[in-house]
C-alpha cells in the first residue's frame, strides 16, 4: 500500500506548482498552473483544481496540505497579511483552503519554505545558520537560525527581498511601499527590465537582435543567449548578481552564516549569476563571516518550495497529533 502523503503547493507572483510528496520528501505527482488574471476569486479556484488534479495523481492518501504564499503571514491565525505580487490582504488563507479543500492546512511565507526543504534534504543541511533567497517575480528569503526557522515574532520574518540596496532606485513592486529593495533591482523581473535597457543600448548584440525581432527578453532567453557568450546578457546577468551581491553582503555581515542558498527560476543562469554575488560579497563583507560563508544554489531548485510546503504539512499533522 502506498504510503501517507501530504501536498506541498508553492504560489509565486504568476504561477503555482503542486506536487504530492512522502515522508521522505519524494515528489508523486506535479501540477502546474499560471495565473491568468490577478484577483481573489479565480486565484482560490486555480489553487484547488491544482491542488485536486495533484489529489488524484498522488498515489495514496493525502493527510493534508501545505502551502508556500509570497506573504506576510500572521501564523497566529494563517492569516495572508499582505502580498507584494498577489491579490492577497487581511485574507484568513488557511481557513479558506481548508474549508474548500476539507483537508487540514497549513501555511507559511514561500521562501521560508524553500529554506526549510534545502535545510532538512537540500544545500543547507547539516548547518545551524543559513539564508535561502528566492530569485522570481521578486525575491523571498527565509532564515534558519540555530537549526530552526526563523519567523520572528508573529510570523512574519525574513522578508529580505525588501532590503534597501539604493534609497533612489526605482519604486518597488506591487504592494510594497518602498524604493530601491533589492526585489525590484535583482528579481527576476528587475532581470526583464535591465535586460531591455542594454538590448536598446547595445542594438547590435544578440540581446538587442533578439528585442528586434519581437522577443521576450525575460530570464530564460536571457541566460540562453548569455551561455551562448553574448557580452550583452552576459552584463544583464552581472549587472543583476552584483546587485543581489550587495544584499547579500548585508546579510553576511548580520547574520553570519555558513551558507546562503539561491534558488527560483533565475538560477538557470548558474555561475553567470553566482560569480558576480560571490565577488560582490568577497569585495565587501567583512571578516570572519566574508571567510566562511559559502554561496550556492539550491538543491531542490525551483521545487525547494512546494517540497517545503509539503514538509511543513507533515510537521503540521505531527504536532496536532501530540497536542492530543
Amino acid at each position: 500500500m502506498p504510503g501517507r502523503r501530504t501536498i506541498g503547493v508553492d504560489m509565486g507572483g504568476t504561477k503555482l506548482l503542486a506536487g504530492a510528496v512522502d515522508s521522505g520528501l519524494s515528489v508523486h505527482h506535479r501540477a502546474q498552473r499560471r495565473f491568468a488574471r490577478l484577483d481573489v476569486s479565480y486565484l482560490f479556484d486555480t489553487v484547488v483544481d491544482a491542488v485536486e488534479e495533484t489529489r488524484a495523481g498522488a498515489g495514496g492518501e493525502v493527510a493534508a496540505v501545505g502551502f508556500g504564499i509570497p506573504s506576510l503571514i500572521d501564523q497566529r491565525t494563517g492569516t495572508a497579511v499582505v502580498a507584494i505580487n498577489l491579490p492577497l490582504k487581511d485574507v484568513m488563507f488557511a481557513d479558506v483552503m481548508a474549508e474548500r479543500l476539507d483537508l487540514p492546512v497549513f501555511v507559511d511565507n514561500d521562501a521560508n519554505l524553500a529554506a526549510l526543504a534545502e535545510h532538512r534534504a537540500g544545500a543547507a543541511r547539516g548547518c545551524n545558520e543559513a539564508i535561502m533567497l528566492t530569485i522570481g517575480t521578486g525575491i523571498g528569503g527565509g532564515l534558519i537560525l540555530r537549526g530552526e526557522l526563523y519567523r520572528g515574532a508573529v510570523g512574519a520574518a525574513g522578508e529580505l527581498g525588501h532590503i534597501v540596496i539604493d534609497s533612489g532606485g526605482p519604486p518597488c513592486q506591487g504592494n510594497c511601499p518602498n524604493h530601491g529593495c533589492v526585489e525590484v533591482m535583482a528579481s527576476g523581473t528587475a532581470l526583464a527590465r535591465e535586460a531591455l535597457r542594454i538590448a536598446r543600448e547595445w542594438p547590435s548584440s544578440g540581446l538587442g537582435r533578439a528585442l528586434a525581432e519581437g522577443r521576450e527578453l525575460a530570464g530564460p532567453l536571457v541566460t540562453e543567449l548569455a551561455h551562448d557568450g553574448d557580452e550583452a546578457a552576459i552584463e544583464t546577468l552581472a549587472l543583476i548578481g552584483r546587485n543581489l551581491g550587495v544584499a547579500i553582503t548585508s546579510l553576511v555581515n548580520i547574520f553570519n552564516p555558513e551558507v546562503v542558498v539561491i534558488g527560483g527560476g533565475v538560477m538557470g543562469a548558474g555561475e553567470l549569476l553566482l560569480g558576480p554575488v560571490r565577488a560582490e560579497v568577497a569585495a565587501r563583507a567583512l571578516p570572519p563571516s566574508r571567510d566562511i560563508v559559502e554561496i550556492v544554489p539550491a538543491a531542490f531548485g525551483v521545487e525547494a518550495g512546494m517540497i517545503g510546503a509539503a514538509a511543513l504539512a507533515f510537521d503540521g499533522l505531527r504536532q496536532r497529533a501530540e497536542a492530543g
